[in-house]
């Protein structure tokens, strides 16, 4: 094992919080170690280190940078193999209630409530002999194209992650965000056919993002959408930028840009209050947003990288929990969403494998 991860080791070892991760497409991977087991918070997004946030915002954790030792390595390749399986031991009941959930949502929208909505649901995996290290190694070999990390905090626990999902960067007043949804497992095919359903929704997500930040931006630059492969699965993304207002404030675009359509829905406040009361279960922190915040160890000047907390578990003891969801609009299928609810769920699953003990 290598220094950066024998020191992160023993760090979790002494029960203080820390943060590994490696963005989209980089050959590096960082670590930001708290030297205390203080419970930091965000107040107005002005802090420097590193942002862990729940869906709604309620838990805004910060490993701040001037209280942690910050670690660099480059990334190695590991001797895994990843076994591609159809998971067919699923539970019925878990199947007809996440059913009974998206049917829920149709009705919703065609009673004109909201336009689209995403509704989740949680899985437990038992794990018996677990190792954050290599699991983490595995997710970073895995998929390489998103931001894959682990974050411990003694009183906010253990979650690892690979989110296809930018929220924001912003360096300056100079921004990027991205549009994505729409979901397919990979095939042998080259070529993507997306159908309506998937269009309009990615669509939808794209609409309410650029009319949300002309509220605060002076101009706003949108690419065509395109097909985006993330490990198994394909979505439709769209790459959107732009220049800020000089009064607008960092915490404005984190307010305006989440929770997005993507993780939501739209309109957002009936979205989220119809998942808020139909989902029976707390989020926490999937579909938050995680990532570097106002940070210059990575960059040569201050920047913010943001990331939406999606294909994400939390580690607890001899078990893992898996969240996954789907954005559901008029011409969604019930049967379909617990389809690919399921092939969300393999991202997680193909790095427990080897850890996994029935």
């Amino acid at each position: 094992m290598n220094n950066f991860f024998s020191k992160t080791k023993q760090h979790y070892n002494q029960n203080l919080p820390f943060v590994i991760y490696s963005k989209p497409n980089s050959s590096n991977i960082f670590g930001i170690l708290q030297q205390n087991n203080i419970l930091h918070t965000i107040a107005d997004y002005s802090e420097k280190g590193f942002v862990f946030a729940s869906f709604d915002e309620k838990q805004l954790v910060l490993i701040p940078e001037s209280e942690s030792e910050i670690i660099t390595a480059e990334k190695e390749i590991t001797a895994f193999e990843s076994i591609e399986t159809d998971d067919l031991n699923f539970d019925i009941n878990a199947k007809l209630q996440y059913e009974s959930l998206v049917s829920k949502g149709i009705q919703a929208i065609k009673n004109e409530e909201f336009k689209k909505v995403v509704l989740s649901r949680s899985e437990e995996v038992p794990l018996k002999e677990f190792d954050f290290i290599s699991t983490f190694q595995h997710l970073v070999q895995l998929y390489p194209t998103t931001f894959c990390y682990c974050f411990f905090h003694p009183e906010i626990g253990f979650w690892m992650g690979a989110t296809p999902e930018q929220l924001l960067k912003a360096n300056g007043n100079v921004f990027e965000t991205t549009a994505l949804a729409g979901t397919q497992k990979a095939n042998l095919e080259t070529e993507i056919r997306w159908e309506q359903k998937e269009r309009d929704e990615q669509q939808y997500v794209t609409d309410f993002i650029i009319k949300r930040l002309r509220e605060v931006a002076n101009s706003v630059v949108v690419t065509k959408p395109y097909s985006l492969k993330a490990g198994s699965i394909w979505h439709i993304k769209t790459d959107i930028s732009g220049v800020l207002n000089e009064k607008s404030t960092l915490q404005e675009v984190i307010d305006t840009l989440h929770p997005t359509p993507a993780v939501c829905g739209l309109p957002k406040k009936k979205a989220k209050a119809f998942i808020l009361e139909n989902e029976n279960y707390d989020r926490t922190f999937y579909t938050g947003f995680l990532g570097e915040l106002n940070s210059s160890f990575a960059e040569s000047d201050s920047s913010s990288d943001l990331f939406v907390n999606l294909r994400s578990m939390q580690i607890q003891e001899n078990k893992a929990i898996l969240y996954m969801g789907c954005g559901i609009t008029n011409e969604s299928i019930p049967e379909k969403e617990w389809e690919e609810s399921v092939n969300k769920s393999m991202t997680m699953k193909r790095v427990l494998k080897k850890e996994k003990r029935e």
